[in-house]
């Protein structure tokens, strides 16, 4: 594995220019900003302001007619399991993982994996998402598959403890590949390395503890799914009060943690999240497709959580559309509280861009702000959802953004100033072809 740095290294220096009538740069405000520029000098964000206070350019200047966002970040997801979309759909979480899930997992090569991400890099990219945190296997042939699309990955290697895959030598594989390649490489830095284990029910708190400390010794994100249902952490619950209990008792906390889903978590639960700031990916399709529960997002946010929103696998949500997470968080937010005013437009938005860079505790990512990598999201405005025009109030702008528009018209997508989807279309990969390959590995794992 070490060595595997993956394809397309052609990115050469390049100065860009958006010019929209709207940017939203996802800042802790929110703020609108009237006909601005956006300017990527390099891969990494120059300036971002009003058009009229713009500096002296020297380079592309793109002229665009919507609104400019960042790119989209999506905390959590098993994209290669495209191949799986729609297999046992009507099952609850642990059935539907032993059932149907694991076995077809276990006929998959790394040559499915490869194309199964490649074709979620593409349909994450047309809907926005240029940052994903995936936690799968075979991380040479996934993270090669997001390289060729010209996304971003959080590639999380897999670690479970079961007959055939014990956890140790798993973890040391993810070990050596980081000190090999580094934690970040690829063209503007378009790969992370991190560790995956799986969960406590799957992993025993002296090997939790000992992964967490080979993350933390390198900087690395560890992420672990968490108290999904209220069936899969029973045992771990009797013997420790609950799973963030013993995961911090385990010594497992303290570095940088994401924890998937996290439904079931008690006020005390979530003062420990908060102590330790670790971030959540709040996965509100999948819980309810898979009728695990609503998680408590409100008390996560009033804690100061970090939280981002993740979709989880396309075979459990079964899409890779933030936008709609985004929508459907605000939503259960608001009716589990019975208050319209619990989450806005605008919260929902920075849930799916800012929030998710600081759960995955990356300071680069998720808005566009001077410093941070050039990912930059084009929304077409030629649509219904915006008939009310760009020149309403902020908040209208905002609202029909979140509420009635979503990923329908994202048009235009870059990411370090490079643009990989023009005209809803992806540059770099052939979306047809990229589905032909998931259809034929489809076919035979059926």
């Amino acid at each position: 594995m070490p060595g595997a740095q993956g394809v397309c290294g052609r990115i050469v220096g390049m100065s860009l220019r958006l010019h929209a009538p709207v940017v939203l740069p996802c800042d802790p405000s929110c703020t609108v900003l009237r006909d601005a520029v956006v300017d990527v000098v390099d891969g990494r964000i120059a300036h971002v302001g009003p058009a009229a206070d713009a500096p002296a350019f020297d380079g592309e200047v793109r002229r665009l007619t919507g609104i400019l966002i960042p790119g989209l970040v999506n905390t959590h997801a098993h994209s290669p399991m495209v191949v799986l979309r729609g297999l046992g759909g009507d099952l609850p979480l642990l059935r539907w993982l032993r059932e149907a899930m694991w076995p077809a997992e276990a006929k998959m090569t790394a040559s499915d994996i490869g194309a199964g991400m490649l074709l979620g890099a593409v349909e994450m990219l047309r809907n926005g998402v240029t940052t994903s945190s995936e936690m799968y296997f075979h991380g040479p042939e996934l993270t090669d598959a997001v390289l060729r699309a010209g996304s971003r990955v959080i590639f999380g290697a897999a670690i479970m403890d079961l007959p055939g895959m014990p956890w140790r030598p798993m973890t040391d594989e993810i070990s050596r590949w980081v000190d090999a390649d580094g934690l970040r490489f690829g063209p503007h830095e378009r790969v992370e390395l991190s560790y995956g284990p799986h969960s406590a029910y799957l992993l025993k708190p002296e090997a939790l503890g000992e992964i967490a400390g080979e993350a933390r010794e390198r900087g690395a994100l560890l992420q672990l799914h968490v108290a999904e249902s209220t069936e899969e952490d029973v045992e771990q619950r009797a013997s420790h009060g609950s799973v963030p209990r013993l995961l911090e008792q385990a010594g497992v906390l303290g570095g940088r943690v994401l924890s998937a889903h996290s439904v079931h978590l008690s006020p005390e639960d979530i003062a420990i999240y908060a102590e330790h700031r670790v971030g959540v990916a709040h996965c509100p399709g999948s819980n309810t497709k898979l009728a695990s529960g609503i998680a408590p997002l409100r008390e996560y946010l009033d804690a100061g959580v970090p939280i981002g929103l993740g979709t989880d696998g396309p075979a459990s949500n079964d899409d890779l559309d933030l936008f709609e997470e985004a929508r459907l968080a605000a939503l259960l937010a608001r009716v589990t509280s019975m208050d319209a005013t619990a989450m806005r437009a605008a919260d929902a938005l920075l849930l799916a861009t800012r929030g998710g860079a600081a759960a995955l505790g990356r300071d680069d990512l998720g808005a566009l702000e001077a410093g941070r990598w050039g990912d930059v999201v084009h929304v077409d405005v030629d649509d219904p959802a915006f008939a009310t025009g760009l020149d309403s109030p902020d908040e209208q702008v905002l609202a029909n953004l979140v509420w009635a528009s979503g990923t329908r018209r994202v048009k235009d997508v870059w990411v370090a100033g490079e643009q990989v989807v023009a005209d809803g279309e992806t540059t770099r990969v052939d979306r047809r072809e990229a589905q032909a390959g998931v259809a034929t590995v489809s076919r035979r794992l059926r």
